[in-house]
């Protein structure tokens, strides 16, 4: 029996190390007031064309009900959230919401993502403002901080400046030359210029199509931009200076403009930016951006949004490719006995750890004691219950890593085993 293409079983270590991203991401949520919640797995799929149009059919899964009703499973969060921001006419702005949880896509299953995965998303919808992009792209800052991850950096752009310059580099407003110009853009992480130009130059102006896509190559800081490029004629240049600067004064300091940055989605309409690892070839770890078109399309013309959403299994192997994995293995324990007498007492054992919050393995089937040290390899430490000891009210606590073992009185138990294996 196999699975279908693009689907996984996720094991006891990816469950806990996607866990471990889960606890990180609310607790951070937490702190800055976001309100964590779940939106439904299942949508309208009108709903779910009103964000990308009836083209996302294409890449996502969908079918009807069994009330004929066309629906399909979410592709991101972003949608059912501002649907529910969207209906909510009474709630408090601005309005912080967070979620967590996997998400479907029937694209080509690539390295760090399959069909089904998992993201972390928040938004905030309300009055459009620079703070609002602040916050969120601090808190995306802060979120790969406590994941110990390095070289990490946050490329930063505007849609209108982009879009300004297509328009004045081809004296045309085209709604779609300005698209199609987005999208090469866009596929300059990902192909080479030849490449791009041999895909567009049958439309459009060679030496013009070069020239958009040198100016997407342009990144730094504010004076490397300013000494490389004019910006005086690019709408909202002074706005993302002024994003920059109020970055700085929230100590965010990982972040660069990049002209290439523009996300491909269509319903962008302000400052967007995505998270990479420098070293790293696997891809945008994190974007996101602001999107009034959104709540617009929701009939909600009183209120704007910004959010971001980050891929956790493609954050996961970054932390594989840094060698931080290895420290969030969680610490157990396992309670071994000599004999079947000392069963029950190591039982006992086992759940009064268990009653304190430490994670603990016992067999169950009566195997003998050099295979129970067999099946706890794993675990950090054991404590092996033995009647010499037992007799003395003492068990043996041994380091399953350097083999280092030290009687320790039963009532003892629950303290710290570092403390106690000096």
């Amino acid at each position: 029996m196999e699975l279908p293409r693009g689907m996984k079983d996720f094991e006891s270590q990816e469950n806990f190390n996607i866990e471990h991203i889960r606890n990180h991401f609310k607790k951070l949520s937490n702190l800055y007031g976001f309100s964590f919640m779940d939106p439904s797995p299942i949508e309208l799929l009108s709903v779910l064309e009103t964000k990308s149009g009836p083209a996302i059919r294409d890449e996502i899964y969908y079918f009807k009900d069994k009330g004929d009703r066309e629906v399909a499973l979410r592709f991101d969060f972003t949608v059912g959230l501002t649907r529910y921001a969207s209906s909510q006419k009474s709630m408090r702005l601005p309005s912080k919401i967070s979620a967590f949880g996997g998400v479907f896509r029937y694209d080509e299953p690539q390295k760090g993502r399959y069909r089904y995965f998992h993201q972390w998303d928040i938004e905030i919808y309300g009055k459009p403002g620079i703070e609002s992009e602040s916050e969120i792209i601090e808190f995306t800052s802060r979120l790969f901080d406590s994941l110990f991850l390095k070289n990490i950096t946050i490329d930063i752009n505007h849609r209108n400046l982009v879009e300004s310059f297509i328009q004045q580099t081809f004296d045309s407003e085209d709604f779609n030359l300005v698209g199609d110009m987005l999208r090469a853009i866009d596929k300059i992480q990902k192909k080479s210029k030849h490449e791009i130009i041999d895909e567009f130059k049958d439309r459009y102006d060679i030496t013009k199509l070069e020239k958009i896509i040198d100016f997407s190559q342009i990144k730094g800081s504010i004076s490397e931009v300013e000494s490389k490029f004019d910006t005086s004629k690019l709408k909202s240049w002074n706005e993302l200076k002024q994003l920059l600067d109020s970055l700085e004064n929230r100590g965010i300091t990982n972040v660069r403009i990049n002209f290439g940055i523009v996300r491909g989605l269509d319903y962008y309409s302000g400052i967007v930016f995505e998270v990479f690892d420098k070293n790293s070839t696997l891809g945008a770890l994190a974007g996101g951006g602001r999107y009034d078109s959104l709540t617009k399309a929701f009939g909600r013309d009183d209120i704007g949004a910004t959010g971001v959403a980050g891929g956790v299994e493609r954050i996961l192997l970054t932390m594989h490719e840094q060698g931080i994995i290895k420290e969030v293995k969680q610490i157990r324990i396992s309670v071994l006995y000599i004999n079947e007498e000392m069963q029950k007492v190591a039982m006992s054992i086992a759940s009064l750890l268990r009653l304190n919050n430490i994670p603990t393995d016992i067999d169950l089937s009566g195997k003998n004691l050099k295979k129970q040290m067999e099946q706890s390899s794993e675990s950090k430490y054991c404590i092996i219950v033995a009647p010499k000891e037992l007799e003395q009210s003492k068990v043996v606590l041994r380091n399953m890593e350097n083999g280092t073992e030290v009687k320790i009185d039963i009532e003892k138990l629950t303290d710290d085993p570092t403390t106690l294996l000096i």
